[in-house]
């Protein structure tokens, strides 16, 4: 069994900005979640980051997160997504600037983790360039035998007649179904869309957080309507699959109660 922690579209924004299109308290909830991670019981073996790291792609945005996470002593697996930026983000982060996208690979825990970066800059639709297919199709030989996760902020294009901009594109989409076919992909961690969702994708479980910044109203139909909310999740992955548990930390939820344990273990 191995558990992890996904948590995706940060936007963060450093308090010196006074960024106009902040929705919410990023940085309030974000270290919320590094709180909870710390105080739990059964620690987890590393932490997805899955994109939109910040909300304006300011170093010092990059700055505040690579300081709020000083306190995990766990691996924390990085994408960035289309509020990023590749400049700043190599800066804070890998020491040199650069414009090249954002693409690794390692074993963590006997699972093999692929990040893809589907960034474009200036757009807010996801696509996978030539380069990082042909280094996916060499990173899923080297470990073949070992399962395997794929971290991409934007998530395939599910829907034919879904929006341009919520997803890959469908070509992207089409040479990731080809490329992944017949390999041991036990899913897929992706945000962008700001809703809690789990697809099956040509047999492969495509995991969506709504993450930090805002939710999106899914009842409404015809336009798009933002809300409060915000969460993480918790997987688990067994030999029966992969389980993911959504956990919602804003706004906060009334508590109505407690079972202890010893009358739960009586129910049956």
């Amino acid at each position: 069994m191995i558990k992890f922690i996904h948590i995706t579209d940060l936007h963060l924004s450093h308090p010196d900005l006074d960024d106009p299109k902040l929705h919410s308290d990023t940085e309030g909830v974000f270290r919320e979640i590094i709180k909870a991670i710390l105080l739990m019981e059964e620690k987890p073996k590393f932490v997805v980051l899955s994109g939109d790291l910040t909300n304006t792609g300011e170093k010092k945005s990059y700055q505040l997160l690579k300081d709020l996470l000083k306190p995990l002593s766990i691996p924390v697996i990085i994408a960035i997504g289309n509020h990023d930026k590749r400049e700043s983000f190599h800066e804070i982060f890998n020491g040199a600037g650069s414009s090249d996208p954002y693409f690794h690979d390692n074993i963590y825990s006997g699972l093999h983790v692929i990040t893809l970066d589907s960034s474009i800059p200036g757009r807010i639709a996801g696509e996978i360039c030539n380069e990082q297919f042909k280094y996916l199709k060499k990173a899923l030989k080297k470990h073949e035998e070992t399962p395997k996760l794929l971290v991409i902020h934007h998530p395939p294009k599910i829907d034919p007649d879904g929006l341009p901009w919520g997803s890959l594109s469908m070509e992207s989409t089409l040479r990731l179904d080809n490329v992944l076919r017949g390999q041991n992909i036990v899913g897929i961690l992706t945000g962008h869309i700001h809703i809690n969702r789990v697809s099956h994708w040509n047999s492969i479980p495509v995991c969506v957080s709504n993450g930090l910044h805002s939710s999106i109203d899914i009842l409404e139909t015809k336009h798009l309507k933002i809300l409060e909310g915000s969460s993480f999740s918790i997987c688990v992955l067994r030999d029966s699959g992969l389980s993911v548990s959504y956990v919602p930390v804003n706004p906060k939820q009334k508590e109505l109660g407690i079972i202890d344990q010893k009358r739960l273990r009586k129910f049956s």
